[in-house]
C-alpha cells in the first residue's frame, strides 16, 4: 500500500500499487503535457525569433545587393554613356576621314589626269625620239658595215699580199699585243720572250715563265700557226707537235701550247681549249681568242701547287742538312777509330816487348809513351766534338739540337 498526502488538506490517503501506478501516470500525463506545452511554446516563440532574424538578415543583405546592383546598375550607365559620346566621335571622325579621303582621291584622280596627259605627251615625244635614235642607228650601221666591208677587202687584199712568213709574223704579233696589253696588270713578274735560243738545231716563238720567292712555278712553251688561204699545200695541227714537243723539253718548259689558226673549219679545234696529252705530254691546242684564258687556266692551277713544291723543297733541304750532318759524324768516326787502332797497335807491341825481355824495358817505355800520346790525342779529339762542329753544314739539325736543349732547360 502507498500513502498519498493531498497538498490542499493535507489528509492522507492510501491506495494499492495499482491505484498507485495510475495516480503516477496521471500526474505523469498532465506534468508532460504541460511541458509538452510549454516546450511547444517556446519552440514556436523560437521559431518565431529565429523567423524574425532571418527576415531581418534577409532583408538587409537584399538591400545591401539591391545597392551593389544599384551602384552597378551606375556605373554601366555611365560606361554606357561615354561609350555612347566615343561612337559619335568615332562616327564624327569617321565621316570627317570619308570625307577627307573622297577629297584626296577626287585630287588623285585629277592628278592623275594630268599624269596621263603628261605621260600621254611624253610617251608621243619618245616615239619621235625612237624614230629619229633609230634612224640615226641605221644610218651609222650603214656607215659601219661601210667600213667594214672596206676593211675586209682591205685585209683580203693584205692577205694575199703576204708571204707564208708574213702570215706567221702576224699571228705572233697579235698574242705579243695581247700579252703586253695585259702583262702589268695580270703577270706583272712574268717573263714572255721570244725563244731565241736555236742552238739545239730548232727553236719555239714564244717562252712563258713565272717564279715566286726564287722558285719557278709554271713554263710554258708556244708556238703559233698561221697560213694564207690561198695556200695548196694544207698543214694539220699535228704536223706540228712532234717539234713543238721536242723544243719543250729541250728548253725544259713544263707546257706546250700550240696558237693556231690552222684546220679552221675543224669542229674540234674551233670549240675551245683542246687538250692532246694523249699524244704528248702536257700539250694543249688553242685558237688566238684562248691564248690568254690558256695562260691564265695553267698559271692558276701551278699557283695552287706552289705551297707543296715550297715545301718540298724544305724537306730536301732538312734530308741535304742531315746528310751533311751523317758524314761530319762519319768522318769523326773514322778519325777516332784510326787514332784508336794505332793507340791499340802501340800498346800490343809495348806488351810483346815485355814478354820478349826485360832490357827493351826502355824502349816499351817509348812505346808507352807514344800509345799514350796517341790516346791522349784521340781523347782530345773526342773533347774537341761539340754539336756546333758537327752541325756546321747542317743548320736545321742544328735547330733541333738547340731546341731540345732548350725545352730540357725549361723542364
Amino acid at each position: 500500500m502507498q500513502e498519498i498526502k493531498c497538498p490542499n488538506c493535507g489528509q492522507v490517503f492510501q491506495v494499492d500499487e495499482s491505484g498507485y501506478a495510475q495516480i503516477l501516470q496521471q500526474v505523469r500525463d498532465k506534468e508532460f503535457d504541460k511541458e509538452l506545452a510549454r516546450r511547444e511554446q517556446e519552440i514556436a516563440q523560437q521559431k518565431d525569433n529565429d523567423l524574425k532574424i532571418a527576415r531581418m538578415q534577409q532583408t538587409q543583405d537584399f538591400e545591401a545587393e539591391l545597392a551593389k546592383v544599384r551602384n552597378q546598375l551606375a556605373g554601366k550607365t555611365l560606361e554606357i554613356e561615354q561609350l555612347k559620346a566615343q561612337i559619335g566621335k568615332a562616327e564624327t571622325e569617321k565621316k570627317l576621314a570619308v570625307a577627307e579621303a573622297v577629297q584626296e582621291k577626287d585630287r588623285e584622280l585629277s592628278d592623275k589626269g594630268a599624269e596621263i596627259t603628261r605621260l600621254q605627251n611624253d610617251l608621243v615625244l619618245q616615239q619621235k625620239e625612237s624614230a629619229l635614235k633609230e634612224t640615226n642607228l641605221l644610218e651609222k650601221h650603214r656607215d659601219e658595215l661601210k667600213l667594214r666591208e672596206e676593211e675586209i677587202e682591205r685585209l683580203k687584199d693584205f692577205k694575199a699580199r703576204q708571204s707564208t712568213k708574213m702570215v706567221g709574223e702576224s699571228l705572233e704579233q697579235h698574242c705579243l699585243n695581247e700579252f703586253n696589253r695585259i702583262r702589268m696588270t695580270a703577270f706583272p713578274n712574268a717573263y714572255f720572250e721570244k725563244d731565241n735560243d736555236a742552238r739545239t738545231g730548232s727553236k719555239g716563238d714564244f717562252i712563258f715563265r713565272e717564279s715566286a720567292d726564287g722558285t719557278e712555278f709554271i713554263s710554258i712553251m708556244f708556238e703559233m700557226k698561221n697560213e694564207s688561204p690561198d695556200t695548196q699545200a694544207k698543214h694539220k695541227n699535228e704536223d706540228f707537235f712532234k717539234e713543238l714537243d721536242k723544243d719543250r723539253r729541250e728548253k725544259k718548259c713544263e707546257y706546250a701550247v700550240l696558237v693556231s689558226l690552222l684546220e679552221s673549219d675543224s669542229e674540234l679545234y674551233n670549240n675551245g681549249i683542246v687538250d692532246v696529252s694523249y699524244r704528248y705530254t702536257k700539250m694543249f691546242v688553242v685558237r688566238p681568242q684562248f691564248f690568254i684564258p690558256i695562260i691564265s687556266l695553267l698559271r692558276n692551277a701551278a699557283l695552287n701547287s706552289l705551297e707543296y713544291q715550297t715545301k718540298l723543297a724544305q724537306v730536301q733541304n732538312q734530308q741535304l742538312d742531315l746528310y751533311h750532318f751523317e758524314e761530319n759524324l762519319a768522318q769523326f768516326k773514322n778519325s777516332f777509330a784510326d787514332s784508336f787502332r794505332k793507340a791499340s797497335d802501340r800498346f800490343e807491341d809495348a806488351i810483346k816487348g815485355i814478354d820478349n825481355t826485360i832490357a827493351s824495358l826502355t824502349k816499351i817505355r817509348e812505346n808507352l809513351v807514344k800509345s799514350e800520346n796517341h790516346l791522349n790525342t784521340a781523347n782530345n779529339k773526342l773533347e774537341d766534338v761539340s754539336i756546333k762542329k758537327l752541325t756546321k753544314n747542317a743548320p736545321s739539325v742544328r735547330a733541333m739540337f738547340e731546341q731540345q736543349k732548350a725545352e730540357e732547360q725549361d723542364g
